[in-house]
């Protein structure tokens, strides 16, 4: 029995329905599933863990991994775990995915680390449609060119760790297949959705943004000196990780920003 963390998100659904296709007993858990989880309320942790050998590990934007959850998981027998953390957390600061690294490294488990680039998602389900459909992405880093990945991508890799042998002790920065700005982004996806999306990439513009949407001040410099350091390290560069895991190439940004616009992600 494998335990999907996560469920409803973008990765955790993706891995969910692979998993189900692939013929995998599994149990999926949020605080909206049959199986509820939630990580502030410790009497959830043991219900859905019963019976598990297998955890697709994840939490939420802004929440820790909890190693008593990582310890309880192994001492009711989970035996293997794939943690969703992130790719340039140790350049950005990342104290959080570092720490739940950490913990997966030392549980005493199977584990195995996934490390995505930019999600293709972000940009119709995540934090950054908004920006898509008022016509204006904004985040302050420049010219700098990120391997975005399908989130599809990354779930096939997790599912892949988690159902078979050989990635025991891996840690994968798993990306797309080619670099791409994200001004490139945006005239892919203005194309594509048939409207006028512009790209500022600049400090300035982040926190006039950022503060006229709500946030406070103080976080919005924080989060400038956090994309400072990754523009600071230049371009990443892609990895093979998606082929050699799933033994299949990584969906092209263009396929992705087609498929979403026949899907209507950004239409209205």
């Amino acid at each position: 029995m494998i335990l999907v963390l996560g469920a409803t998100g973008t990765i955790g659904r993706r891995v969910a329905a692979q998993l189900e296709a692939g013929g995998h007993a599994m149990r999926v858990a949020s605080r909206h599933t049959p199986t509820p989880f939630d990580w502030t309320d410790d009497s959830t942790w043991r219900p859905a863990l019963e019976a598990v050998g297998g955890l697709f590990l994840m939490a939420p934007d802004g929440q820790d991994v909890d190693p008593e959850l990582v310890g309880q998981a192994v001492r009711s027998g989970v035996r293997r775990i794939v943690l969703l953390s992130s790719g340039g957390i140790e350049v950005m600061g990342d104290q959080r995915l570092l720490a739940a690294e950490r913990t997966v490294r030392e549980s005493g488990a199977q584990w195995t680390i996934v490390r995505p680039s930019w999600f293709d998602q972000n940009f119709d389900e995540g934090f950054l449609r908004e920006g898509v459909l008022a016509g204006r992405i904004t985040v302050p880093v420049g010219e700098l060119r990120q391997p975005f990945v399908d989130a599809g991508d990354i779930a096939a890799v997790v599912v892949a760790a988690l159902t078979r042998d050989g990635h025991v002790g891996e840690s994968y920065e798993v990306t797309g297949p080619r670099a791409l700005s994200f001004g490139d982004a945006a005239t892919i996806i203005g194309r594509a959705a048939r409207r006028e999306v512009r790209f500022d990439g600049s400090p300035e513009g982040y926190l006039a943004a950022m503060t006229g949407a709500g946030m406070p001040e103080e976080q919005a410099k924080a989060a400038i000196e956090a994309f400072a350091a990754l523009r600071d390290q230049g371009d990443a560069q892609p990895t093979d990780v998606v082929r050699r895991v799933t033994g299949r190439a990584p969906k092209p940004f263009e396929t992705y920003v087609s498929e979403a616009a026949e899907r209507g992600a950004w239409a209205g």
